[in-house]
């Protein structure tokens, strides 16, 4: 099995805290708020929420994908480290990959805001691999989501404080 590593910077006028907080430590009640055609709801199924808990993100109807779990594999609120694993769900990658591996990283910057960074870790089966534009595809999705996050953080600025 070969593995395939994206990495992803972003930055934000957003200070770290803040965005860790609403994208991580709040998503199942943030992502499902304001982003309603797109995310149903988030929900542990199994866990506190924590490394070892699994999450199950329902889509809207309308998508391909209904629903997609992932295991918590780290989460560490002081350095803001968020890493997991995708264990079920999408299964038109199922004929290509094992599973797919994220880590995420927001570092506060000089400026106020903050860089992250996404590695995504593709275990692709023998035989297949895994395109550029492939990637890019689930990253300009993230990449939407991301900027109506961000969007709503600058638009009520005592939230996630």
């Amino acid at each position: 099995m070969a593995v395939t590593t994206f990495s992803s910077d972003f930055t934000s006028s957003i200070q770290a805290a803040r965005l860790f907080k609403a994208l991580i430590l709040d998503a199942h009640n943030l992502y499902p708020k304001i982003t309603p055609l797109a995310i149903k709801s988030i929900d542990t199924v199994e866990g506190e929420g924590g490394p070892g808990s699994i999450k199950q993100i329902n889509f809207e109807q309308d998508g391909q994908v209904k629903y997609v779990k992932h295991r918590i594999d780290a989460l560490d609120e002081e350095k803001m480290v968020y890493a997991y694993t995708l264990v079920e769900g999408g299964e038109a990658l199922k004929e290509k990959i094992d599973s797919i591996s994220y880590e995420m990283k927001f570092e506060p910057n000089p400026n106020g805001g903050c860089i992250g960074n996404k590695i995504s870790k593709y275990h692709v089966k023998e035989g297949f691999e895994i395109k550029e534009e492939e990637f890019q595809e689930g990253r300009l999705k993230d990449f939407g989501v991301f900027k109506v996050i961000e969007a709503f953080l600058l638009e009520n600025p005592n939230a996630y404080v």
